[in-house]
């Protein structure tokens, strides 16, 4: 018998602003803003209630969404954690958003799933960095861009 406690994913960004980041995300990623424990309008209002510190909570910490969720319940809770520093240097990790198809779709057509994300999530705040095309035989096609605080991710 398993006697190891259920594991559950949550993803977390460290970033200045989660009031900045939560809107871009939640439309980049189809989710929806996780509501609080029932019985709790805010989050704020449940963290109080189960007694954390004010001082661990800072101005405005939790009365707005600062977490977001798959409302299909697949992909991981995502928390915009809020931090002091501004970021400063290249992710360790990063998110792939995976819209093309994979491999056994046609190049043209994930070219242009691809390219169609780009310029919606472009349009939501994101800044492009770099292309990834690979001709040579390689097949390959993706876009790096920046969220509004610049924290790397792909459009495969």
């Amino acid at each position: 018998m398993d006697e190891r406690p259920e594991l559950t994913l949550q993803l977390t960004i460290d970033c200045t602003d989660p009031q900045r980041l939560v809107p871009f995300w939640l439309d980049a990623l189809r989710y929806v803003p996780d509501p609080p424990p029932a019985g709790h309008a805010t989050w704020r209002a449940h963290w109080e209630a189960i007694g954390v510190p004010e001082d661990e909570l800072g101005e405005g910490a939790g009365d707005l969404p600062e977490s977001i969720v798959d409302p299909k319940g697949v992909g991981p809770r995502v928390w915009f954690q809020h931090v002091p520093e501004p970021k400063t240097v290249k992710n360790r990790v990063h998110l792939d958003l995976k819209v093309g198809g994979g491999r056994e779709v046609p190049l043209a057509l994930r070219r242009a799933r691809v390219d169609g994300e780009v310029a919606r999530l472009t349009a939501l705040g994101a800044t492009v960095l770099y292309t990834m095309d690979e001709p040579n035989g390689m097949d390959y096609y993706a876009v790096v861009l920046q969220d509004p605080e610049g924290n790397e991710f792909c459009i495969v």
